[in-house]
């Protein structure tokens, strides 16, 4: 059989769902794009086996329906340098021999029965079901990805909790040391429900949602999730188990509040940071009347910075340490001119949220403070 599409738009997609795949596969047909083509549409499949990520795209012309595998990193590489130009494949259906053919060349290889490839789709029995822009997907991903951890041991702690209520979906994630909770009120539930997303799909969708345009439903039971874009689907595995009680640990009473420029402190923390034990990254921030004063120190080294910002501060003065890496991710994960910051004690977590909340959004950033020698 032979079919013609465009060699930019191929690749392009082959791009897109060429980031599901791992490096080493416990299945080797896993290493393949599934090609299929009905009736002029060619629909590429790429999986790990948790996840799968799905796209379909218009062929310029075909003279048969086909299902075929071919190697992932073979037609990628293979394609890199090719100008956008028409791109004819014709496929040997019995000996599975491909040859691609364009303007100044060709190239021939073999692909794999598309048999061999597993059957991807996730049966979702009694799925419950949301929809909503695809910003608002983006935003609680792109709020919430950074906070989530790295621990192989408490898994569910890796992904990002989406928790559905009638009134609101809130995205949550923590590593222990920092917490997002980004509540949307835009979007709800038909009654509460909740499923925790791995760090890999979430990855996946925070490249893929940026094209999306339009309305993203997202379909969920208590092991998979399926997420319908206008240009792809993604399905992929849940992390089961119970997501900790993530308000109990936000600090209800903060009786001291600062409102600084988010740029100017974000940029102070970075200047100050290089001074700081490069080990334990520890920032001063010490409070008093309209001034911010955010200090660090290597006494290893003998080095040491101090740097003065002005702030909305009425209160008594106050000394607080955290973690300058960890702020400054929370700094650059808000966006907004000025940031809020609430505070009970230096040994108490401090609350980060932004000056003006976007509509139909309350969302806190949550750091947990470090020790100060004096």
């Amino acid at each position: 059989m032979r079919f013609i599409v465009s060699s930019s738009a191929l690749f392009n997609r082959l791009q897109m769902i060429g980031r599901v795949i791992n490096s080493k596969n416990t299945l080797p047909i896993l290493d393949y794009f599934l090609f299929e083509i009905q009736d002029n549409t060619l629909t590429l499949t790429a999986s790990d086996s948790e996840t799968t990520l799905i796209t379909s795209m218009e062929l310029v012309e075909s003279d048969a329906n086909a299902r075929f595998c071919i190697n992932a990193k073979t037609i990628q590489d293979s394609m890199k340098e090719i100008a956008e130009q028409p791109l004819a494949f014709d496929v040997n259906t019995d000996n599975m021999e491909i040859r691609a053919s364009y303007q100044n060349g060709h190239f021939s290889i073999m692909g794999q029965n598309a048999d061999e490839y597993p059957n991807m789709n996730a049966a979702l029995d009694e799925a419950e079901t949301l929809l909503m822009p695809a910003s608002t997907l983006l935003g609680g991903i792109n709020h919430c990805l950074f906070a989530t951890a790295n621990d192989d041991l408490r898994p569910i702690m890796t992904g990002i909790y989406f928790d559905v209520q009638a009134d609101n979906l809130t995205f949550v994630s923590s590593d222990a040391n920092q917490l997002v909770r980004d509540k949307v009120y835009s979007v709800s539930g038909n009654q509460p429900a909740s499923f925790i997303l791995p760090k890999k799909p979430a990855t996946l969708l925070k490249n893929l949602l940026p094209k999306e345009e339009g309305d993203v439903t997202l379909k969920f039971n208590g092991r998979n999730a399926v997420i319908h874009m206008e240009s792809s689907k993604l399905i992929c595995r849940l992390i089961e188990g119970r997501y900790p009680n993530y308000n109990s640990v936000i600090p209800a009473n903060n009786p001291y509040r600062v409102t600084v420029d988010r740029l100017t402190l974000l940029s102070a923390l970075k200047r100050v940071l290089v001074f700081s034990n490069q080990s334990i990254a520890l920032i001063k921030l010490h409070l008093e009347d309209h001034r911010l004063v955010v200090s660090g120190q290597d006494i290893d080294y003998s080095t040491s910075a101090e740097e003065y910002i002005p702030c909305d501060y009425a209160d008594a003065p106050l000394n607080i340490g955290f973690k300058g890496t960890y702020l400054i991710d929370i700094l650059n994960n808000l966006s907004g001119e000025n940031v809020v910051i609430e505070l009970a004690d230096p040994s108490r977590a401090g609350v980060i949220k932004p000056a003006e909340q976007e509509e139909n959004e309350d969302l806190l950033m949550l750091l947990m403070p470090m020790m100060l020698n004096d």
